[in-house]
C-alpha cells in the first residue's frame, strides 16, 4: 500500500464518498456502490457488458475545502492497473480538478497507482483558501472503497450529485475512456465541464453494439439527451440489423428526450488501408439509412452527427489508429460540443 507518515497521522479526518454520493451513476440498486449498471442487469446483459459495467468510468465527486493537503485511500477491484496502450493514471487512477478565482474548472493533480490498495497524498502545498474540487474516478477499473482525508482543522463540505438532468453517453471503448491518460480527459468528462452538466458514461469496451437490453436500461434514465456512439464496435451488417430497432425501443420508453446518433470516427491510419475506409463508409451508410427511415416514419427528436472529421486529418490524435489519445479526446469534445449545444 502506498503510504506516508502524513497519511498515518490520526489528525487526518477521513470522508467516505458513499456517505454523500457520486455523480455519473445512473442507478442506485447496484451490486457494488461504484458499478454502472443495476444488479438486476447481470442476468440479462451479455457477460462482457456486465463485467465492464463494474468499472467506475464517468463517476466523479465534488467537495469544498480549505485544506492545503488532500489525502486519499482507495481499493480497486481488479489487479490489472494499466493496459499496453493506456497508463495506470487513466485505467486505475484518480484525477483532481478545482475551480479557480474566475470559476473555471482546472486540473490540479492525479494519482497513478502502483498497487491495488492505495493510501497517498492526492495534492499538497495548495494555495490557501476554500475552493470547490471535482475528483474523477478510474476509467477501466472498479472501486471497492474510496475516502478523502483532510487535516482535522480544515473545513470540508460535501456536495451531493447535482439534480440537473444529465447527458447519457452509450458507446464503445472510446466512450468508456480509452485511451485517455487520466479520467478527466475522457471526452464525456470534458463535455461535462464545458457544458456544466452531469454526464453518465455507459461506454463498454468492445461491446457497444446496440443490444436491445441496453435500450431498456437506458430508457429507465431521465437525461436531457441520449448519445448513441456504437459504430466502432459494429459491422455494417450489425448496424443495419440493430440501429433502427434500438432507437425505436429507446424512443418508445423516452418519447421526448433528444437522441443523437453518431457515426464512427475515421481511424487515423485508414488513409493507407482501403478496406478500413470501405468499412467506415458502409457503417455510416447503414446508420444514415436507419436514421432516414426513422425520420420518415415520424420519429421525432432525432439528431445525427457525422464522424469523418472527429479525429482531425493529421493522423496525430490516436494511440493505435483507433483509440483517441488526449489530443483525440479534446477533438472528440470539440466535435460534440456545438452539436450538443444546439440540441440542448
Amino acid at each position: 500500500m502506498e503510504n506516508s507518515q502524513e497519511q498515518r497521522d490520526p489528525a487526518v479526518i477521513w470522508h467516505n464518498l458513499e456517505d454523500w454520493g457520486v455523480e455519473g451513476k445512473g442507478w442506485s440498486d447496484t451490486s457494488l456502490y461504484y458499478d454502472r449498471l443495476p444488479a438486476r442487469a447481470e442476468s440479462r446483459v451479455r457477460e462482457p457488458v456486465w463485467e465492464l459495467s463494474r468499472h467506475s468510468a464517468g463517476m466523479c465527486v465534488r467537495f469544498v475545502t480549505d485544506a492545503t493537503s488532500l489525502q486519499v485511500r482507495y481499493a480497486l477491484t481488479q489487479e490489472r492497473l494499466a493496459m499496453p496502450h493506456m497508463p495506470a493514471s487513466g485505467v486505475s487512477g484518480l484525477d483532481l480538478y478545482a475551480e479557480d478565482h474566475q470559476g473555471n474548472t482546472r486540473w490540479v493533480s492525479i494519482v497513478a497507482p502502483e498497487n491495488q490498495e492505495v493510501e497517498t497524498t492526492l495534492a499538497q502545498n495548495l494555495a490557501p483558501g476554500s475552493r470547490r474540487y471535482t475528483l474523477y474516478l478510474p476509467l477501466y477499473n472498479g472501486v471497492a472503497s474510496l475516502e478523502i482525508g483532510v487535516a482535522s482543522g480544515a473545513t470540508f463540505e460535501i456536495e451531493p450529485p447535482r439534480n440537473t438532468r444529465p447527458i447519457v453517453f452509450y458507446g464503445t471503448s472510446i466512450t468508456h475512456g480509452a485511451c485517455a491518460s487520466r479520467p478527466g480527459m475522457a471526452f464525456p468528462a470534458i463535455l461535462g465541464r464545458r457544458l456544466a452538466l452531469p454526464t453518465i458514461n455507459l461506454g463498454f469496451s468492445g461491446n457497444g453494439q446496440m443490444d436491445l437490453e441496453l435500450a431498456d436500461y437506458l430508457g429507465e434514465l431521465d437525461p436531457c439527451a441520449f448519445v448513441i456512439d456504437c459504430l466502432p464496435n459494429m459491422t455494417p451488417e450489425l448496424v443495419a440489423e440493430r440501429a433502427e430497432a434500438f432507437v425505436s425501443r429507446l424512443r418508445s420508453l423516452r418519447p421526448d428526450t433528444p437522441i443523437l446518433m453518431v457515426e464512427d470516427r475515421t481511424s487515423t491510419g485508414a488513409v493507407f488501408q482501403a478496406a478500413q475506409l470501405d468499412t467506415h463508409r458502409k457503417r455510416r451508410s447503414a446508420l444514415s439509412t436507419a436514421f432516414a427511415k426513422l425520420v420518415k416514419e415520424g420519429t421525432e427528436g432525432l439528431h445525427y452527427m457525422d464522424g469523418a472529421g472527429i479525429l482531425g486529418d493529421d493522423g496525430e490524435a490516436a494511440t493505435d489508429g483507433s483509440h483517441p489519445n488526449d489530443l483525440g479526446m479534446v477533438r472528440y469534445a470539440d466535435a460534440y460540443e456545438p452539436v450538443l449545444r444546439e440540441i440542448l
